[in-house]
């Protein structure tokens, strides 16, 4: 069994910086990539960021420039480094680990319980 910790959600105003981290352990399965997801009020979970083993990173066209994806892969450390927060990032953040993709991109697995992001106007 995956056991995720995240943590660094929060309220912010617009403009404002959040870093969310992720620890993952425990798991029997390899994982290849982890990243961060989200989902916001009545919206779909979305990708916002991967990254693999490698350092081969994938990010939503809405956070390009805006959020960077980071990772540690001896420790399965990930984190969301999320700049110049608009309130339609306001939504529900989940890690979440997996498997590569033939493009480099996260197939998840696993995923954290989520961890809340507010920004407001």
């Amino acid at each position: 069994q995956v056991q995720f910790v995240e943590s660094g959600g929060g309220l912010v105003q617009t403009g404002g910086s959040l870093r969310l981290s992720c620890a993952a352990s425990g798991s029997i399965f390899k994982i290849n990539a982890m990243g961060w997801y989200r989902q916001g009020p009545g919206k779909q979970r979305d990708l916002v960021a991967s990254i693999t083993n490698g350092g081969s990173t994938n990010y939503a066209d809405s956070v390009k420039g805006r959020f960077t994806i980071s990772r540690d892969n001896a420790e399965n450390l990930v984190y969301l480094q999320m700049n110049s927060l608009k309130p339609e990032d306001t939504a529900v953040y989940y890690c979440a680990a997996g498997f590569q993709s033939t493009s480099g991109r996260l197939i998840p697995s696993s995923w954290g319980q989520g961890t809340q992001v507010t920004v407001s106007s």
